[in-house]
This record gives structure tokens, sequence and C-alpha cells, in this order.
């Protein structure tokens, strides 16, 4: 995610880190090289003038403008929705927490660091497991030092083996496991147990709705049109263009490409909101701020400090 002030002046035009002209840019130079060709020759192909009126571009312009943008409006909807669900996980975390230290009766005094011996430190622990193979998960690449960095020796055997997709459910079970035998042992009531597993519930289910949009894309075909569709809008545009606009025919034409083809691209970048882009969600900044939240609930005197933005760029 990029995180800096918002540009103004003469920095709104010449700003590159977030925009999306570093990924148009090949695209973008072919159309205004092409733009030029056609400017200086008039139209014409050898001895073929190339006649195309502007009322086909206006006729399609309007439509694909107004379809772009709808795509983009369901492209951020995806976006926000990955935002809520990571804002409910740190909720959960929290709760968790809480809840492990108010409602488990445990004879000796807390200790932040006592995760073998201690079941409340070691559920909120295993709680931040969850959330970083939850991350790797959904961004595709092992991540094993984070999560064993939460677990027990006994618990990491157990998930080191397992594929991705298997990791966060299988320490979710071992909380579980946990919070039943705290019930059994009397040291939760029943009632209360409910709302704990209510609350590993709640986890789950924000895990399996991340699950759904990372493994849910937008419809080939419908993506594929638009794509083929600005495309062919923008390549053709100089040739509708250069009896009118004459010799601005190139700037014209570069605004225009410009315009679609980032709307084109930022729909590509904001569809699939859990990746590694400039404008992807930060979801190590989340998880580090989970930490934070649950270590001080725990007492922790050692922790984190919270990540910052390196080059206006946050992770």
């Amino acid at each position: 995610m990029i995180v800096q002030e918002r540009p103004n002046g003469l920095t709104l035009f010449l700003i590159m880190r977030g925009s999306v002209l570093q990924r148009i840019s090949w695209k973008l130079s072919i159309n205004i090289l092409l733009a030029v060709l056609v400017t200086f020759a008039h139209g014409y192909l050898f001895d073929i003038k190339i006649t195309v009126t502007t009322i086909p571009f206006t006729l399609i312009g309007l439509p694909l403008a107004i379809f772009l943008g709808f795509r983009n409006n369901t492209a951020y909807d995806r976006y926000w929705e990955g935002r809520k669900l990571w804002g409910d996980l740190n909720i959960r975390v929290r709760v968790m927490a809480r809840q492990c230290l108010s409602l488990i009766r445990m004879d000796e005094p807390l200790q932040p660091h006592n995760r073998e011996g201690d079941v409340r430190v070691r559920v909120v622990h295993r709680t931040l497991a969850h959330s970083h193979a939850l991350r790797a998960q959904l961004r595709g690449h092992m991540d094993d030092r984070a999560v064993e960095r939460w677990l027990t020796k006994e618990d990491w055997n157990k998930v080191r083996n397992l594929p991705l997709s298997f990791r966060g459910d299988a320490i979710v079970q071992a909380n579980a496991q946990d919070l039943v035998q705290c019930m059994h042992e009397g040291r939760i009531d029943p009632i209360n147990y409910n709302k704990m597993d209510e609350t590993l519930t709640h986890i789950t289910y924000a895990a399996a709705c991340c699950e759904r949009l990372r493994h849910t894309p937008m419809p080939f075909s419908y993506s594929l049109l638009l794509h083929r569709t600005a495309h062919m809008y923008c390549f053709l545009l100089p040739f509708g263009l250069v009896d009118v606009t004459g010799f601005m025919t190139p700037f014209v034409v570069g605004i225009v490409a410009y315009t679609f083809f980032g709307l084109d691209a930022l729909g590509d970048e904001l569809e699939e909101p859990f990746g590694m882009d400039n404008n992807d969600l930060p979801l190590d900044a989340m998880c580090r701020t989970m930490e934070m939240n649950a270590l001080h609930l725990l007492g922790d005197t050692e922790i984190p400090e919270a990540m910052h933005p390196q080059g206006s760029r946050l992770t």
C-alpha cells in the first residue's frame, strides 16, 4: 500500500510511486508512437487514406468508460471487503486475548512469555500465528519463521509439514482443544466457553471469506472483453482524430490512452487485494498491529514497533 500525503501542484504530475503509469508505460508509449506516425502520414497507409470519423469513437467511448468504471467499482468492493475482513480479524484477536485473561481461571500469575505452561498465553500466541499463516496462504509464499515464532515446539511440529491452506485450521483446532480441556478442568464456565468458541468461529469465518476472495477472480470473459475493447479503441483513435486535431493528435491520444489503460490496470490491481502490488493491502503491517495489541494486553514489555512505510510503500 502506498502511504503518503496527497500530492499538489507540479508534484501531482511528476510523482511515480504508486502510479499505474509504471504498469502501462510500454503500451502507452507504443500508442503515442503510433499516433505520431499517423500524424506525420496524415492518416495515409502507403497510398490509401484511412478515413475514420469521430462518430464511432463517440459511440464506443462512453459505454467503454462506464463499463471500466463499473469494473473498477466491483474491484474496489473486493479490496474493501478484504480490508474489512482483516479489520474484523484484528478485533477477534483482541477479543480472544481479553477473554483468555478474564475468563480462564489459573492459580499462577500471568507470565507473558510462559507459552508452554500457561494456556492463556499459548492461546493468544496461537491466534497471532494464525494471522501470519493466513497472510502467507493468501500471498502464496512460505513464512515459517513468523508462524513458528508464536507456536510451541509441539504445535510447530504438527503444523510445519502441512500445506499453507491447512495450517490456519490446524492452529484454530489446537486452540479449540485447549479451551475444551480448560472447560473439563473447571477453569472455564460452559457459558464462557461458548463465548470463546464463538470467537474462534468468527476467526475461521474471516479466514474463509479471505480465501473466497483470493480464489474467486472476476469472470475472465468480462475482463477480456474490456481489455480488448480498450486496446482497440486507443490504437484506432489516432486515425479518427488526425483530420480534426492535426499535430495535437499524439497529445490527445496520450491523455485518452492513459485514462483507459490506467483504469484497466487499476482494476487488475484492486481485484486481488492480498498480493504485493503497490496498491494491495499491507498485511505485514496488519499482522504487526495485531501483535502489538495482543502483547500489550498480556502485559508483555517486549512489544515490537509499528511498521513504517519504506519509500512510501507499506507491505
